[in-house]
């Protein structure tokens, strides 16, 4: 049985239904010609949600990606220092002398994961500092993803990769090209590293990574480039709150009033359901800030993203494929 036809015998009712129900919209989507962004908060990439999301990917049914920072390093951490990793499943019931314990070793914990900070983060950190100061030499500067585009291009840690490529998400979008927002890159680990080194004086121009404005700005630009954009969002927070910001900026401030709302809206998310909270506000609330319309196909799936967005990835992937490969016989039956 195919993962599609387990989840509709099997995924009925409540939130089970919820992801058939947003799985099935995004195939509609994609059916009818439209395209997607994907908003990763949390720590996804850490997840290892590269396995599921980098196929969609390749297979071009993700068409843009709005990440935080972390998730921007944090796939490239786990593609070179993964065999490293150390795993602590009894996470909940650590004592405050054992993460001194994790801390000292240098070991830094997301859940039930922990990141080398030398052979993960520092050793990254010096790579990107090289391409920093050539694009400071250069007079050059770029978007925090186009300089980990920049390390696959120089294969110069190429032999270090510890999984396999195709379960990394951020190299099939590196493969395809596909654009990448980061909003608030200062607070992640190479971030910070990127300040330090300004502050040093080993840097002497702060921007050299392009700015949170010039990231909307690119938002923007390519909001206005494609039509019928889908929004799939994983979390809360700063990665699915600053994209969505593009339409309302559009038909509000550029005076752009036959700019279309987003085409389609999901969130996989824990939080408490609460209007006062971004994370917990439900789809219909965006409604009155001009993001999406009484007749958008919403979705809010209350769940752990690493427990239903892999199953969502897959319903997507298998019945996508199948209507484009239907499209496709149908062309050519109608040619001959």
């Amino acid at each position: 049985m195919s993962i599609s036809s387990f989840l509709e015998k099997h995924y009925r009712h409540f939130n089970a239904a919820a992801c058939i129900d947003a799985a099935k919209g995004w195939v509609d989507l994609i059916n009818n010609g439209g395209k997607m962004l994907v908003t990763l908060a949390g720590a996804m990439s850490t997840a290892e949600l590269g396995i599921s999301l980098s196929e969609l990917i390749r297979q071009d049914l993700v068409h843009g990606i709005c990440c935080t920072g972390a998730n921007l390093e944090e796939d490239f951490f786990n593609l070179v220092a993964h065999d490293s990793y150390l795993r602590i499943p009894e996470y909940r019931t650590l004592s405050k002398q054992k993460e001194m314990e994790l801390y000292n070793n240098g070991l830094n914990r997301v859940t039930d994961t922990c990141i080398p900070e030398e052979i993960a983060i520092q050793k990254i950190g010096k790579h990107l500092l090289a391409l920093w100061k050539k694009a400071e030499q250069e007079n050059k500067r770029y978007f925090p993803h186009e300089y980990f585009f920049q390390l696959f291009e120089s294969k110069v840690l190429e032999e270090e990769y510890q999984i396999d490529l195709k379960d990394s998400w951020l190299y099939a979008a590196y493969e395809k090209k596909l654009p990448i927002f980061t909003p608030g890159y200062e607070d992640s680990s190479t971030g910070n590293i990127f300040v330090a080194n300004v502050m040093k004086k080993e840097l002497n121009n702060i921007t050299t990574i392009k700015s949170g404005f010039e990231q909307m700005q690119h938002v923007v630009k390519w909001y206005r480039e494609n039509s019928s954009i889908g929004f799939f969002q994983i979390g809360g927070g700063i990665a699915g709150d600053f994209p969505i910001c593009a339409v309302p900026l559009i038909r509000q401030d550029l005076q752009e009033k036959n700019c279309p709302l987003w085409a389609y809206f999901c969130q996989i998310s824990d939080s408490t359901t609460s209007f006062g909270s971004y994370s917990g506000a439900v789809p219909n609330e965006k409604i009155t800030w001009g993001k999406l319309d009484e007749n958008t196909p919403s979705f809010i799936i209350e769940s752990d993203a690493t427990i239903v967005a892999p199953l969502v990835f897959q319903y997507v992937l298998e019945k996508a494929l199948t209507g484009v490969k239907k499209t496709l016989a149908e062309v050519l039956l109608h040619k001959e």
